[in-house]
């Protein structure tokens, strides 16, 4: 399941948000983000894959999931402390929409019904990607890879 952001915000919604939107692209093998870092913006995905990871002590960064077409890549902008909880590099060349995450938290604090819808499409975002986690997590490390649910 995807969380995609022209299901996930009505059409009112969608257009404040895009307004403040500026078309980018990336290269393969860009790292967008770090770990730990400042979360100041965010992206929309128009075309291409990003691959998310987190860091494994005395390991290679597990990929934990994928982000393409439609969806939202950074959540960590919404949530003090404005740090990346992931990292994410770009798969393949890449194509999005940016936000400057300042920008989006005002008009949010303006305009609380935009908020709210803000509000609910990162949070079901944030619950999408932090079970994809659990379940890849158990699947890399724990016995007899018993991420999935029965």
């Amino acid at each position: 399941m995807t969380i995609n952001m022209t299901t996930a915000l009505a059409v009112g919604h969608r257009d404040r948000l895009m307004r403040l939107a500026r078309e980018v692209s990336f290269e393969a093998g860009t790292r967008l983000f770090e770990e730990g870092r400042p979360a100041d913006r965010f992206w929309v995905i128009r075309s291409g894959t990003v691959t998310l990871d987190s860091r494994v002590p005395g390991r290679r960064a597990a990929a934990i999931e994928s982000v393409s077409h439609g969806e939202l890549l950074g959540w960590s902008w919404h949530f003090p402390p404005y740090q990346w909880q992931l990292g994410a590099e770009a798969l393949s060349p890449v194509r999005a929409w940016e936000f400057d995450a300042e920008a989006v938290r005002a008009l949010c604090a303006r305009d609380p019904e935009f908020g709210r819808a803000v509000a609910a499409w990162v949070g079901s975002v944030v619950a999408h990607r932090l079970q994809a986690a659990r379940i890849r997590l158990l699947d890399l490390y724990a016995p007899y890879g018993s991420g999935h649910r029965v």
